[in-house]
């Protein structure tokens, strides 16, 4: 990693221990993030899509280990998802705890995305707790596929934007998503 990286993400952590919102490269496209625990980072983050907050958020972090420390109980099949998909992959599970209850879908369930691409995962790795990863766009409007994508009120209105990637000009598309229930049962949100 370039000293150019690692001066970003330090930038990006700063803010993000602060309670401030980042807008941020991910394993998929731009995200708008904040510390999934914090509840009122979270709720800017609604404000800043302009998007009602009984829909949840997506979460990403950087290791298996720590979903378990979001969810009461992984079912076994998550593992199998992770370990076999290759692209990115959003799980939703059941009975989320330790998170902003704000984040969460009305039923108690959570968004989590394990991510393998090197900026947002050596950030979550260094932020020790998992960040908010909601596409960079107002709610309604597409999925920013680059960074010029991005609309200026959406850069505007975050507290930090990462330098890294900006002129990747590949078009990058949204996860699929997964809803796992605890008795196995699987659903297909988004392919």
């Amino acid at each position: 990693m370039d000293n150019a990286t690692k001066e970003d993400i330090r930038k990006a952590l700063d803010v993000l221990r602060r309670g401030g919102v980042i807008l941020y490269p991910t394993d998929t496209i731009w995200g708008i993030g904040c510390d999934a625990t914090n509840e009122e980072a979270v709720r800017r983050v609604y404000a800043i899509k302009r998007r009602d907050d009984a829909k949840a958020l997506i979460t990403l972090v950087d290791s298996e280990a720590k979903i378990q420390g979001y969810v009461r109980e992984v079912p076994d099949v998550a593992w199998q998802l992770i370990d076999c998909c290759d692209h990115p992959l959003t799980l939703i599970y059941d009975g989320a705890r330790n998170l902003a209850p704000n984040l969460l879908a009305e039923d108690g369930s959570v968004a989590i995305r394990l991510t393998r691409e090197a900026f947002s995962k050596e950030l979550c790795l260094r932020f020790k707790r998992p960040i908010v990863s909601t596409s960079a766009n107002l709610s309604g409007d597409p999925s920013p596929a680059t960074f010029d994508d991005i609309p200026q009120a959406v850069k505007d209105a975050v507290d930090y934007v990462c330098t890294s990637r900006r002129n990747d000009r590949t078009p990058a598309r949204p996860s699929s998503i997964i809803k796992l229930a605890a008795n196995g049962e699987i659903k297909i949100i988004r392919e």
